[in-house]
C-alpha cells in the first residue's frame, strides 16, 4: 500500500510526534483532532466556520448516511463532499460502533451483520465488501474496515470469536478495495481484541500485516476505567508500525487526547466537544464551565481570554448565559464554535511543545491547571 504519512518531529522524552498525512483533499497536519459530522454536518456550526478555524479533516458516519439520505441520493451528487459542500477531507467510520450500540437490533455472523434501522425498523445487512462500497460512493478520503466492537465485560471466548470475525472482515475489505479501480480513498484496518493482552497483540500484528495506508485502534473508550484505557492504548501502540498514521476512535477530552498524543497517536475524533456545547458547557484552560450558571449573569468577560472564536471576541459570558437560559439556539452555535476552536488551538500548542521537545512538561502543567480548577 502507498505511504501517506510523514513524521516531521519527535518529542525528546515521549512517543509524541508531529507529522502530516497527505490525502486526496489536501494535507492534514498532525496530531489533529477531527470534528464529528455524523449526518454530513458538524452539528451547530457552518462548514465555512469549521474551515476558518483551521480543520481540514472531519468525520462522517457510514451507518447514518447509508440509512438517511442513502447512497442513491449522495451518489447523485458525486459523493459526500459535493453533497455537503465540504471541500476538505472526510474520514468515514465503518458503522461497526453504531451497530455495536444497538445490541437488540443486530445479529453478527461471519458473513456480515444484519440489523434493524433505528429510524423505521427496516432490516439491512452490512458485509465488509458492502461497507467498502458505501464509503466508495461517499468518496471518503479515509475509509474504515468493518469491525466487531465489543464491550469491556465480555468473556475471553466471546472476545476471541469477535476478533476472528474482525480479522476476516479486515482481509475481505482489503481484498475488495483492490478490485475497485477508481477507489481514491485510503482504507484503515482496525485493531480490536477487547481487553485481553494476547488478543490485542494478535490483532495488532494481523492489522500490521494487512499493510493498509493507516491503522485505527478500536475497542477503547467504550466504558472501561481511565487507567485501563491508558494501559491498553500504550500496549497496543507499542506494536504498531511507525510509518503509518495511527487513529484512535472516539476520544475528545483533553486528558485522553494528550494521553494518546504521548503514545504516538496522530488523529482522533469525538462528539463530546459539540454535544457538551449544545448543553452549555465549554472548555477553558481552567477546566470546563457551565454557561447557564448564575455566577456569569453579570460577567462581561469572554469564555477564555485570548481565544479567537466569535463567542470570545464578540460576546460576554453574561450574554451567553442569557442565550442558554432563554433556550436560544444561538447559544449552542457560539459554544460549539468555541469548543472546536479551543481543541484546535490545544492541538497547535501540543505540536509546538513536541517541536520544542517538552511535551511531557506541557501535558503535566496543562492537566494540573485544567483539573485543579475543575475540582474547585
Amino acid at each position: 500500500m502507498r505511504e501517506i504519512f510523514v513524521k516531521t518531529c519527535q518529542d525528546a522524552s515521549t512517543k509524541a510526534r508531529n507529522g502530516y498525512i497527505d490525502l486526496p483533499h489536501g494535507r492534514v497536519i498532525t496530531p489533529a483532532f477531527m470534528p464529528v459530522g455524523t449526518n454530513g454536518t458538524v452539528k451547530g456550526i457552518y462548514h465555512d466556520k469549521v474551515e476558518a478555524i483551521g480543520y481540514r479533516l472531519i468525520l462522517g458516519n457510514t451507518y447514518h448516511l447509508y440509512l438517511r439520505p442513502g447512497t442513491d441520493v449522495i451518489g447523485q451528487f458525486g459523493g459526500l463532499h459535493e453533497f455537503s459542500n465540504w471541500n476538505h477531507n472526510i474520514l468515514t467510520d465503518s458503522g461497526g460502533f453504531q451497530i455495536f450500540s444497538l445490541p437488540g437490533l443486530r445479529k453478527v455472523k461471519k458473513e456480515g451483520v444484519s440489523f434493524q434501522s433505528h429510524i423505521d425498523g427496516s432490516r439491512h445487512f452490512f458485509s465488509p465488501e458492502k461497507v467498502v462500497d458505501i464509503q466508495h460512493i461517499l468518496g471518503s478520503d479515509i475509509a474504515m474496515t468493518l469491525d466487531y466492537c465489543t464491550p469491556p465485560d465480555i468473556t475471553y471466548k466471546k472476545a476471541i470469536e469477535a476478533l476472528k470475525i474482525t480479522e476476516e472482515w479486515g482481509q475481505r475489505s482489503v481484498d475488495h478495495v483492490k478490485s475497485i479501480s477508481d477507489f481514491r480513498g485510503n482504507l484503515f484496518a482496525i485493531v480490536q481484541g477487547n481487553f485481553f493482552r494476547d488478543l490485542r497483540k494478535e490483532s495488532a500484528e494481523f492489522v500490521s500485516s494487512l499493510d493498509t495506508p493507516g491503522i485505527a485502534i478500536g475497542g477503547l473508550s467504550v466504558g472501561e476505567k481511565p487507567e485501563v484505557f491508558k494501559d491498553f492504548l500504550a500496549y497496543t501502540m507499542d506494536m504498531l508500525p511507525e510509518n503509518k498514521p495511527r487513529y484512535v476512535m472516539g476520544i475528545g477530552s483533553p486528558d485522553y487526547l494528550l494521553e494518546a498524543v504521548q503514545d504516538g497517536v496522530d488523529i482522533f475524533d469525538c462528539v463530546m466537544a459539540t454535544r457538551m456545547a449544545r448543553h452549555g458547557t465549554v472548555f477553558t484552560d481552567d477546566g470546563p464551565i457551565s454557561l447557564s450558571k448564575a455566577q456569569w449573569a453579570f460577567d462581561k468577560g469572554p469564555i477564555e481570554s485570548g481565544c479567537t472564536c466569535d463567542a470570545c471576541t464578540r460576546y460576554s459570558r453574561a450574554y451567553l448565559r442569557h442565550m442558554f437560559k432563554a433556550e436560544e439556539m444561538f447559544g449552542g452555535m457560539l459554544a460549539t464554535e468555541h469548543n472546536l476552536t479551543y481543541l484546535y488551538h490545544l492541538m497547535e500548542r501540543t505540536r509546538e511543545a513536541i517541536q520544542k521537545g517538552c511535551f511531557a512538561d506541557f501535558k503535566k502543567d496543562y492537566l494540573e491547571r485544567y483539573y485543579f480548577k475543575k475540582q474547585d
